[in-house]
C-alpha cells in the first residue's frame, strides 16, 4: 500500500545525526543564555515585557524539538553512542534550566505583566501560563541567594545525572540476563510464547529458545512455565535487577537511590519545605500530603476484603495442586489457572482475536465516533522499521500527528509511555500543530504474522492513546499550558485511564477484535468470559498499587533522608500492612522503580489512583448518557482534552461533570459494590 507523505513537518530520522542534535541543543542553550545575560532588568514597556515572555516560549519550543528527539532516541534505540551524547548534554541542560528558573529579572518581568492593568485583557491561556510560571519560579529557587542559590544549581545538575544513571542501570541489568532453555523447561508454554523465545535465541545466534527479562518473555515464563524452579530463577533475576542482590552488581542502584533521596530532601529544605513530599504536592491537584495519605489508606480498606478473598482462592487452588505455601513466583502462574477455572478464560485464548492491525484500526474507529476525528497513516522517516506515523484530521484539516512504536526489543527502555515531540503553539510562522510519540513494549510479531496482543496490552495501548489525545486535541496556543503542559501531575492520568474503559465494552470489543485466521469478532462465550473476569483480583492489584504509592510518599517524607537499609525497612513495613502475599526477602523492587527515581512520579505515584477516581467518575457520565454519545464526547473533548493547563484540573473536571469528583464510580468499576449502571 502506497501512503501519502506526511503533511506536517516531521523529524527526518533517516538523516538526523547525533552530532546535529547536539549542536542544535547547544545552540538553543547558547541563545537562551545570551537572552538571559542581556535581560538585566525588567524591560520598560509592557510590550517589551510581553516580547520577553514570547521569547522564552520560542526558546522552549526549539529546545523541546531537538532535546525531545535525542531523549526519545535514547529511550527507544539506546546504544553506547546515543547514551554518550545524551549524557554529555545533561550538565549544560540542567545548568541552563536552573539559570532560567532563578533569573530574577525574568521573574520580575513575569510579575510585572501579572500585576499590570493589561493582564486581565490577555487570553485566559496566557494568563494561566504566567501564573504557573510565577509558581514554578518560586519552586525553582528564584528567591535563593549566594551559597544557597549555587547549591541548588549543583543539586539540580546532580539529580539530572543520577536519574539518567538509575534508568541506564535498569536497562543494562535487564539486558544483561538471558537464559537458554531446554525442551523440558518449555513445558506449559503456549506455542506463541515458545516461538517468541526461539526468536530471542536466534537474535543471539543460539539454536535454543532463550528467556530474557524483557517483559513479554518474563511474563510468559511466570504465567505458563510449569517448571517451578525456572519461575523462581526468573523471578529472582527480575526483582533483583540493578541491586546488590543481583549477580550483576556493576548495575547496582543502591548508592544512586540513596543520593537521590538525600539531594531531594536538601533541595526541598533550601526552598523552605519540610520534606520533598511537601515540595512535590505544591504543584499537584491534591491539597497536601495528609490528604493523599488518607485517600490511599481509605482506598486500601475498600480493597482489603476482596483482596483477602482473592488470595484465599489462589492458595486453595495451589494446595489442590500440591503447593502448601504459595510463593511470589507462583502467583501469576496460579492466577492464570484460576482465571481459566473460574471463567474458562486465558490470555492465550484471547490473543488470536487481537492482531495489532485490527486493534489499531478499531481504536481509530472508536475515537472517530467519540470526537469526530479521523486517523490517517502517512509516510514519514522513522527510527526503526516497527515504527509508524499517523496524522489526526478534524473535518478534513490536519490537527496533529503521532508515532506508534509498540513492540519490545533490545535497546528499548521498559514500560509504555507518551512523550511530546512538538506542542501546539502560535508562532511567527503560523499555528504549529502538535506531534507526539506513543511507545510500548508489547509482544513483537513472530515471523510474518502480525503481533497478537494480550487484552492487557490492548488496555495499555488505549491508555497511552488517551495521553496522546490529550497532547493532540489541545486548543491552547501557548506552549506552557498546551496539551499536558501545565496540567497537575495527579490529573494528567485522567484522559489515559478514561480511554481504558472502551476496552471493556461489548460494542468497542467488536470493533477491535478479529480472529487472525477466521476474521470473526470475539465470540459471545469469550466476550462474556472476558467481561465477567474484568474484576478478577482487582483487590490484590489495588493493594499492590497502594503499596507502591505509600512507599513513594513515605520515603519522600522522612527527615533526614533514608539510607538503603531504612528504605528497605520502610518498604517491609508497608508490605506487612498491605501485601496479601509475602515477598521474597531478596526482592529489591525499589532498585528498578524508575517511575519515582528516573521519571516524574517522585512523591507522586499516588497520581494513578487519584486520577482513576476522576476517570471513573467521568466515564460514569458516559454510562448514563451512552458511551458513544457524541454530545458527551464533544464535552469531554471541550472541557478536559482541549483545555490543557488553561484551567485547573479541579475546575476542568467540574466543568465536565457539573460537580466535585466522587469515589463511588471507582468502587463500582473495581467490582466492590453491587450497583450496576446498566442493570
Amino acid at each position: 500500500m502506497t501512503l501519502e507523505k506526511a503533511t506536517l513537518p516531521v523529524p527526518q530520522f533517516d538523516q538526523i545525526t547525533l552530532d546535529q542534535l547536539k549542536q542544535n541543543i547547544e545552540k538553543t542553550i547558547q541563545s537562551g543564555q545570551t537572552f538571559l545575560d542581556e535581560l538585566k532588568e525588567v524591560p520598560p514597556t509592557i510590550q517589551e515585557q510581553l516580547n520577553a515572555l514570547e521569547k522564552i516560549d520560542t526558546l522552549e519550543n526549539e529546545m523541546s524539538e531537538s532535546w525531545g528527539v535525542l531523549s526519545h532516541l535514547n529511550a527507544v534505540m539506546n546504544n553506547a553512542e546515543t547514551r554518550e551524547v545524551y549524557q554529555s548534554i545533561l550538565p549544560n541542560l540542567s545548568e541552563y534550566y536552573t539559570q532560567l528558573g532563578q533569573h530574577n529579572p525574568l521573574y520580575q518581568t513575569y510579575q510585572h505583566v501579572h500585576d499590570a492593568s493589561i493582564f486581565d485583557t490577555l487570553p485566559p491561556a496566557q494568563q494561566s501560563g504566567i501564573k504557573l510560571a510565577l509558581r514554578d519560579f518560586k519552586l525553582s529557587g528564584v528567591a535563593l541567594e549566594g551559597d544557597a542559590k549555587k547549591r541548588y544549581a549543583e543539586i539540580s545538575a546532580r539529580l539530572s545525572q543520577l536519574g539518567s544513571d538509575f534508568s541506564n542501570h535498569v536497562l543494562d541489568a535487564t539486558q544483561a540476563y538471558f537464559k537458554p532453555l531446554t525442551e523440558e523447561q518449555l513445558k506449559g508454554l503456549p506455542q506463541s510464547s515458545i516461538d517468541l523465545l526461539k526468536q530471542y535465541g536466534q537474535q543471539r545466534e543460539l539454536d535454543q529458545p532463550v528467556a530474557t527479562l524483557d517483559f513479554p518473555s518474563y511474563l510468559a515464563i511466570m504465567t505458563y512455565a510449569e517448571d517451578r524452579e525456572l519461575r523462581e530463577e526468573l523471578y529472582k533475576a527480575y526483582t533483583t535487577r540493578a541491586s546488590d542482590q543481583s549477580d550483576k552488581t556493576e548495575f547496582d542502584n543502591t548508592e544512586v537511590m540513596q543520593e537521590i533521596l538525600k539531594l531531594r530532601q536538601e533541595m526541598a529544605n533550601l526552598l523552605g519545605f519540610n520534606n520533598f513530599a511537601d515540595y512535590s504536592l505544591a504543584s499537584k491537584m491534591a491539597p497536601n500530603v495528609e490528604a493523599v495519605d488518607q485517600f490511599l489508606v481509605e482506598l486500601a480498606e475498600h480493597a482489603r476484603a476482596p483482596a483477602t478473598q482473592e488470595v484465599e482462592e489462589l492458595k486453595a487452588l495451589a494446595k489442590e495442586q500440591g503447593i502448601d505455601e504459595i510463593k511470589p513466583w507462583d502467583t501469576t502462574f496460579y492466577s492464570e489457572k484460576l482465571k481459566v477455572q473460574q471463567f474458562n478464560l486465558s490470555q492465550e485464548s484471547l490473543k488470536p482475536y487481537f492482531p495489532t492491525p485490527k486493534v489499531v484500526q478499531g481504536l481509530f474507529s472508536i475515537v472517530n465516533r467519540l470526537y469526530g476525528i479521523q486517523v490517517v497513516e502517512r509516510e514519514a522517516p522513522v527510527w526503526h522499521k516497527d515504527a509508524r506515523y499517523y496524522e489526526l484530521e478534524d473535518q478534513g484539516t490536519v490537527i496533529g500527528g503521532f508515532y506508534f512504536d509498540l513492540y519490545a526489543r533490545s535497546g528499548k527502555r521498559g514500560g509504555a509511555w507518551m512523550s511530546g515531540f512538538r506542542s501546539r503553539m502560535q508562532t511567527s510562522h503560523g499555528l504549529q500543530k502538535p506531534i507526539c510519540y506513543m511507545v510500548g513494549n508489547f509482544t513483537p510479531p513472530v515471523g510474518d504474522q502480525p503481533a497478537l496482543l494480550t487484552h492487557d496490552e490492548v488496555v495499555t495501548l488505549f491508555h497511552e492513546f488517551g495521553h496522546g489525545l490529550h497532547h493532540m486535541l489541545t486548543e491552547v496556543d501557548y506552549i506552557s499550558v498546551a496539551g499536558t503542559h501545565g496540567v497537575a501531575w495527579d490529573a494528567v492520568e485522567l484522559p489515559s485511564q478514561f480511554m481504558e474503559f472502551w476496552t471493556w465494552d461489548n460494542e468497542s470489543l467488536a470493533l477491535i477484535s478479529e480472529h487472525i485466521e477466521t476474521k470473526e469478532s470475539l465470540p459471545a462465550d469469550l466476550l462474556k468470559a472476558l467481561l465477567d473476569a474484568r474484576f478478577f483480583q482487582s483487590g490484590m492489584q489495588t493493594l499492590r498499587q497502594i503499596e507502591f504509592a505509600l512507599f513513594d510518599l513515605y520515603i519522600h517524607q522522612q527527615t533526614p533522608a533514608l539510607n538503603a537499609e531504612q528504605i528497605q525497612e520502610t518498604l517491609n513495613d508497608i508490605r506487612s500492612k498491605y501485601a496479601v502475599i509475602a515477598t521474597a526477602p531478596y526482592n529489591r523492587f525499589q532498585h528498578s522503580f524508575s517511575h519515582i527515581f528516573a521519571g516524574g512520579y517522585a512523591a507522586g505515584y499516588y497520581s494513578y489512583k487519584w486520577a482513576e477516581v476522576l476517570a471513573s467518575d467521568a466515564f460514569d457520565r458516559f454510562e448514563s448518557e451512552g458511551i458513544f454519545n457524541t454530545e458527551t464526547g464533544s464535552e469531554f473533548r471541550q472541557f478536559i482534552l482541549a483545555v490543557g493547563g488553561k484551567v485547573t484540573a479541579r475546575d476542568a473536571f467540574i466543568n465536565f461533570r457539573g460537580r466535585e469528583p466522587k469515589i463511588d464510580a471507582l468502587l463500582r468499576h473495581q467490582g466492590w459494590t453491587n450497583q450496576s449502571k446498566n442493570a
